[in-house]
């Protein structure tokens, strides 16, 4: 039994995609196909497989249906976070979600799955991305009003987080891996409230997506941090090969 991540499918066999810019190169062509296949060749039924959100172009489960199809079909349990871009899921409505797909896939938003004796908890996250701005390449100054707004979106997604992780403490569990749509810390940063959070719960892991493009894939921590791994999965970074996380 496995435990495999990866984020940032970015499906859209119904809708338009919306941003092209952020989806292109050889890495993209025919994506969803390569991923097809190395899932049928690493991933077995009692394996679980954790997507890291940005599923689908989608803006409605209408729009998302041959996307999530999709993603059905895959082999192995499908636990799915959820990003930026998936505005078929509103967050107050995740319970209906996991009642929809029941036996399908199963959606982590303010609860939290099992693996063996881990519990996978995770949020969307949020970090500040800009605008910054630059002199001789280094940033000298940003957004204050950008930077406020956005702090209010990290509370609100650490507050989300926190729910997860005490949920599952409260079932009596005291490993945890630790989901994020978004990187832990924005470019400026070494730390968090959420490598905070993951050190005050003792997460063995810090899983991510989100950073697309080479000149994004080192925007936040990655391997060992005050104790616990950081890893990016995000598709383009990995090529379109699940990560083994455990």
């Amino acid at each position: 039994m496995h435990l495999y991540a990866i984020g940032d499918l970015h499906l859209h066999f119904q809708a338009e995609l919306k941003a092209p810019g952020q989806l292109h190169g050889a890495v993209w062509q025919h994506h969803e196909k390569t991923f097809r296949e190395n899932c049928a060749r690493m991933i077995r039924p009692e394996d679980t497989l954790v997507l890291a959100g940005d599923h689908s172009w989608g803006r409605n489960l209408a729009e998302c249906e041959q996307d999530l199809a999709y993603i059905c079909a895959l082999p192995g349990k499908k636990v799915l976070l959820r990003g930026n871009h998936d505005m078929f899921w509103d967050a107050k409505k995740t319970d209906a979600l996991n009642r929809l797909f029941e036996g399908r896939l199963r959606f982590l938003q303010n609860n939290y799955d099992a693996f063996q004796d881990y519990a996978l908890v995770g949020t969307k996250g949020y970090t500040f991305e800009g605008p910054f701005y630059l002199r001789g390449g280094k940033i000298v100054d940003w957004d204050r009003d950008a930077e406020a707004h956005a702090k209010k979106l990290i509370g609100r997604e650490a507050e989300r987080l926190r729910q997860s992780f005490e949920a599952a403490r409260r079932d009596g569990y005291r490993k945890f891996i630790m989901f994020l749509h978004y990187p832990p810390t924005d470019v400026m940063e070494h730390n968090s409230v959420f490598t905070a959070m993951a050190e005050e719960y003792r997460a063995e892991k810090v899983i991510y997506a989100h950073c697309h493009g080479e000149h994004r894939f080192h925007d936040s921590l990655e391997g060992r941090h005050h104790g616990i791994e950081y890893r990016l999965v995000s598709g383009d970074y990995l090529r379109w090969v699940p990560s083994l996380i455990l």
